[in-house]
């Protein structure tokens, strides 16, 4: 138990360190070079933490639309946490076995693959290319497969459910805060990837599909579909046993010379079956580093609040992803919340590196005012590790064993999914060429129906006749009655006409 100078000492502390925080962060820059290792917890500070924590549950998003800072009219509260150092971490039981059951389920009888393709060396003019993208939104630039990864951006949102049994833990939870801390931990495993992949995923065809079925093995299942063009957005519903997901993804890019900043739009959704406990949340913003000039390197960062919906309502996390900065005291990849009750009050705190692992820590003890809280945490959890790759895995695009799966060849999908198309399964199997020309093909073929749309839209406005607009074929627009806001929701069918192998309703992209 700390005695009454002890907790003074510390908040003073905490609160110097929160102020040089602040300072650098203002102050932060981007460099050029990055430690190759994984992150993990630095030493400095880190029986203290200290959060500023807006308050008021809604999502927020500044001028530019990132995510990475705070309104500064938005009214902030100051929370300090202490841990006691050499603490021993404990691991959930739910999450002995590893990640997503390490491929291990005997439920499945099929053997998946484990790697693709190596990447073929491939001479590439960088400059004559870049030269024309500054200043530019990347998803309107016609780019060589050179710059890309043998899988859409369909299935690359699809990897988010990688560590979907962190959400199966979650559902088992009876307490919601603990439940909530949980799910952050599972929205922080989605960039585990990310550390070292900068390739560009395949910009998804207007009405091209992806499902990914490991109800078997992994216990969900998923259907995405790319339900817009100008701007790129995906729509996409998962489920597993004892939750469901759902999400609208779309993004803005630019590309500055140096680096490229993507920020991403829009929010995410779970709810779990039996407490009927939801919760929102919006993404950071990446930044891929030294494009022209210097290794490639990938940073997450910003401040993520995922809001409780329904009968979750009231109850709150906020996340913050460090930038990474030569100069700052926080480990690389650095990620630091609090989960937060419907009266404010911190109940758990997240601990972690986004590439790495994830500890979350119930709150035991409550010191200090109520305009400064002190908070004291017991024994931390093991909420999230990440699965190693393969040694090997630099020589296939640094695919993890889930990632290469996702490309796999299936039977009885519909005719618009991600595998069937001819540029991006000629890139997986290293023929370049030929994928370079395929995508030429399929992007010029996509141009030729939009303008045969556009031709006869106007037709119809001269001559006074209703024109309908394209629409997806397995999402609809639905307005949030709680937020008032319209997002594209899975209004099903799809797995009922697999299983009938109808795709009569399915339009040719390929």
């Amino acid at each position: 138990m700390l005695l009454k100078p002890e907790v003074e000492y510390l908040r003073q502390f905490c609160i110097r360190v929160s102020a040089s925080e602040a300072e650098e962060e203002d102050e932060n820059e981007f460099y050029d070079a990055i430690n190759d290792g994984l992150g993990s917890p630095g030493s400095t500070g880190d029986n203290c933490l200290t959060f500023n924590i807006p308050t008021g549950n809604t999502h927020r998003r500044n001028s530019s639309g990132s995510s990475s800072g705070v309104d500064e009219a938005q009214e902030t509260k100051h929370v300090v946490v202490v841990t006691e150092k050499n603490r021993k971490i404990t691991t959930h039981p739910d999450q002995q076995s590893g990640t997503m059951i390490s491929f291990k389920s005997s439920a499945s009888t099929r053997k998946r693959r484990t790697r693709i393709p190596d990447k073929p060396n491939y001479p590439l003019n960088l400059w004559g290319i870049m030269k024309n993208c500054i200043g530019k939104d990347l998803s309107k630039i016609p780019m060589p497969v050179n710059f890309n990864e043998p899988i859409s951006m369909l299935q690359r949102v699809t990897e988010d459910l990688e560590y979907s049994n962190i959400l199966d833990t979650a559902a088992n939870c009876s307490d919601p805060c603990e439940q909530l801390a949980y799910l952050a931990a599972f929205t922080i495993s989605a960039y585990s990837t990310t550390a070292i992949r900068a390739a560009k995923p395949f910009n998804p065809l207007l009405g091209e599909t992806y499902e990914l079925d490991r109800t078997e093995d992994l216990g969900f299942r998923v259907i995405s579909e790319q339900v817009a063009h100008h701007p790129p957005m995906v729509a996409q519903y998962s489920e597993g046993k004892s939750w469901r997901c759902w999400q609208e993804f779309t993004l803005t890019s630019k590309f500055r010379g140096k680096y490229l900043q993507i920020i991403p739009l829009g929010s995410s959704t779970c709810e779990f079956n039996d407490s009927k406990n939801r919760y929102t949340w919006r993404k950071v913003t990446t930044t891929v580093h030294n494009i022209i000039v210097g290794k490639l390197w990938v940073d997450q960062h910003g401040e993520m609040e995922i809001i409780g919906k329904g009968n979750a309502k009231g109850l709150k996390c906020h996340l913050k992803y460090i930038p990474y900065s030569y100069f700052g005291r926080d480990s690389q990849r650095r990620v630091k919340g609090v989960v937060m009750d419907a009266s404010d009050n911190v109940k758990w705190v997240i601990d972690g590196t986004w590439d790495d692992q994830v500890q979350i820590s119930p709150v035991i003890g409550d010191m200090g005012t109520t305009s400064n809280p002190i908070y004291k945490t017991g024994s931390p959890i093991q909420a999230w590790k990440r699965v190693p790759l393969a040694p090997e895995a630099e020589n296939y695009y640094n695919m993890s064993t889930f990632a290469c799966q996702l490309n796999e060849m299936e039977e009885g999908v519909a005719p618009t999914d991600s595998r069937l198309r001819p540029d991006q399964r000629s890139m997986e199997l290293g023929n370049w060429d030929e994928a370079n020309t395929e995508k030429l093909r399929l992007e010029e073929k996509q141009r030729a129906v939009r303008r045969k749309k556009e031709s006869e839209a106007e037709k119809a406005a001269i001559e006074g006749r209703p024109y309908e607009p394209y629409k997806p074929l397995w999402f609809e627009k639905k307005e949030d009655p709680e937020t008032g806001t319209v997002s594209h929701i899975y209004k099903g069918n799809y797995w009922e006409c697999k299983e009938k192998q109808d795709w009569s309703m399915c339009p040719d992209i390929f």
